[in-house]
């Protein structure tokens, strides 16, 4: 399976998360060579036992790839912190930094795994935790998964079965490529990266705050807490 390889420079690539995953200070002042981390945190850890938990798996991520800097923990956590239940470019064993190519895109992607959560979990009329956005520069090659073959692309892209994906993303991550860019299922006329490696994207800020509203039916609106108000999905 050959994939077309693609620049991609995106100014403004958007991701959003829960507000509960604070920055890591670790990621934010640690400078050196990033091949002597895991002493570092070894010696850190005797007088600050929550910091391995705070890190996560440090070896899930090659020496070559480390990042760090204001804002690098917003990364490297997409890779040392895994979800086990695996993502559409994931089976559980490696981690991925997904971004939006505009702030829309990344709103309906995470709008959607919301949904799912707060439908399984039966709940009435609430509101989300607060949701930070994330914008950073991407200017790196990826592969695009629209070169796929159309069958092949459609199981790739399928609304809820990740498996195809996650095959093509396993066997694209061993050969060393930085990660896939591909149509957004949730916003379809929005683009989406999948990175593989934290230098693969460049180090995000943290730009506004949000929050859903979940009716009990769907996510029908969100709070910008910049502009103060609620904004109709």
């Amino acid at each position: 399976m050959v994939l077309t390889p693609q620049d991609v420079f995106w100014p403004t690539a958007t991701r959003i998360i829960a507000s509960r995953y604070p920055p890591i200070d670790l990621f934010e002042r640690i400078s050196g060579d990033p091949k002597d981390w895991e002493a570092y945190i070894e010696l850190e850890s005797l007088v600050n036992p929550r910091l391995r938990q705070e890190v996560g798996d440090m070896s899930l991520v090659p020496v070559e790839d480390r990042i760090f800097g204001n804002g690098a923990s917003y990364v490297m956590a997409s890779f040392t912190h895994l979800n086990p239940k695996g993502s559409r470019f994931s089976d559980g064993s490696y981690g991925v930094y997904y971004a939006g190519r505009d702030f829309e895109t990344a709103l309906r992607e995470t709008v959607h795994h919301y949904e799912l959560f707060y439908a399984d979990a039966d709940l009435g009329i609430t509101r989300s935790e607060p949701m930070r956005v994330l914008v950073g520069m991407v200017n790196s090659e990826f592969l695009n998964v629209t070169s796929l073959p159309g069958v092949e692309l459609q199981q790739v892209l399928h609304p809820s079965n990740y498996a195809a994906g996650q095959r093509l993303a396993v066997s694209i991550r061993d050969s060393g490529a930085n990660g896939l860019i591909y149509p957004s299922v949730r916003h379809p006329s929005g683009e989406c990266i999948a990175a593989l490696k934290p230098k693969a994207v460049g180090i995000p800020i943290q730009a506004k705050h949000l929050e859903y509203h979940w009716n009990g039916t769907r996510i029908d609106k969100y709070f910008d807490y910049e502009m103060n108000m609620w904004i109709n999905i």
